[in-house]
């Protein structure tokens, strides 16, 4: 089967075409995509790449319905609207896509994966909000968890590098971007994971500040006077590396105003490493051990800083990384020190893949 795979995010389009060998004929990046209305990149694309059998389209937030992946139609297209003040950043562009395709693809089945289905198979215990429960209910307020899609295809990927098979493997799982997040894997299934019922909790984030005391939040909207949307607007685009460097958030930046003795950027770095540290050591303590650690996003495969101030943070849990390995090392390959109890292992994002598996699994 050939399958296009649609990946909207936030601002960009990414597309990569499949042949039925399962290789890549064709890929590209749109860095700033219009959305639905602008057609040209993906019908370009489409043009150039030859004859597709199925689409398959990554999705944030599938809510508490979509627990797996699905063929596309109208139910599907319509429940999402619904939901799309779940992921306000995401499933609007997501449902772009998908009309986008739509219309140039008509007649050509299609599937939606979402990254919330990889933590559908969190224990109660790890997805259930303290609150009482006529909300949990009445709302479908629960740990979705986010990043699911990477998190599978890393986990895979790196058990492959590794020579392990999933069956009783323990990992914890870093999806280190703009966004990040942290999942804990036993098994081949998510058992915990670092955000929640939104992209904002868990890690310090480029933009996000991650998980916050709801107190805090309380306050400036009742004592700060702080508008709500003044509020969003801040979580979600002028707090985490940039409210606290002064940068844009972009780690690069942050790690040059460190080597230059920037104050605020040393402190930036050193809140980030310190979350993601604690973050990591309650994703091994959720996964009944470490085994294996796993770095991906574009900050988890190219920052060896980050990666040598995880090792040293988890140096009592057995993780030792091998510095020229680390500082060479950008895909798919070992980093830990030789001997080391845990192994530690850097593997390229491939989103596109676990998209294309699940369409294979749903259309057969």
């Amino acid at each position: 089967m050939r399958v296009v795979v649609v990946n909207a995010g936030s601002s960009s389009l990414k597309l990569t075409r499949f042949d039925a060998d399962g290789s890549v004929t064709a890929a590209t990046t749109v860095e700033r995509w219009a959305g639905a209305d602008d057609l040209a990149p993906l019908a370009d694309f489409l043009d150039g790449c030859g004859a597709v059998d199925a689409v398959g389209h990554r999705v944030v937030h599938g809510g508490p319905r979509y627990t797996g992946p699905a063929v596309v139609d109208e139910q599907l297209t319509g429940y999402l609207r619904s939901i799309d003040d779940l992921a306000p950043l995401h499933n609007p562009r997501s449902l772009a896509g998908i009309r986008a395709a739509g219309e140039l693809l008509a007649g050509v089945p299609a599937v939606a994966a979402f990254d919330t289905g990889f933590h559908t198979t969190l224990p109660a215990a790890a997805a259930t909000y303290a609150l009482p429960k006529e909300w949990n209910e009445r709302w479908g307020l629960r740990r979705y968890g986010f990043h699911g899609l990477s998190h599978a295809s890393a986990v895979r990927r790196a058990a492959g590098v590794v020579g392990r098979d999933l069956a009783g493997l323990r990992v914890v799982s870093c999806h280190l971007g703009a966004g990040a997040s942290l999942a804990a894997v036993r098994h081949g299934r998510s058992v915990d994971t670092t955000m929640g019922f939104t992209p904002l909790a868990g890690l310090v984030m480029n933009t996000r500040p991650g998980t916050l005391d709801p107190g805090l939040v309380l306050w400036l909207l009742e004592h700060g006077g702080v508008p709500v949307h003044e509020l969003a607007d801040v979580l979600e685009h002028r707090s985490g590396l940039a409210g606290l460097s002064g940068t844009g958030g972009d780690l690069r930046d942050v790690l040059a105003g460190r080597a230059r003795g920037d104050a605020d950027c040393v402190l930036a770095f050193d809140v980030y490493a310190h979350r993601l540290v604690r973050e990591a050591a309650g994703m091994a303590a959720a996964a009944g051990g470490l085994d294996l650690l796993v770095l991906t996003g574009g900050v988890g495969e190219h920052s060896w800083e980050v990666r040598s101030a995880l090792a040293d943070g988890l140096a009592h849990l057995g993780v030792a990384v091998d510095e020229e390995r680390n500082r060479a090392t950008t895909s798919d390959a070992e980093i830990g020190a030789d001997g080391a109890p845990v192994r530690m292992v850097v593997v390229t994002a491939r989103e596109d893949l676990e998209v294309r598996r699940q369409v294979l699994a749903v259309l057969g």
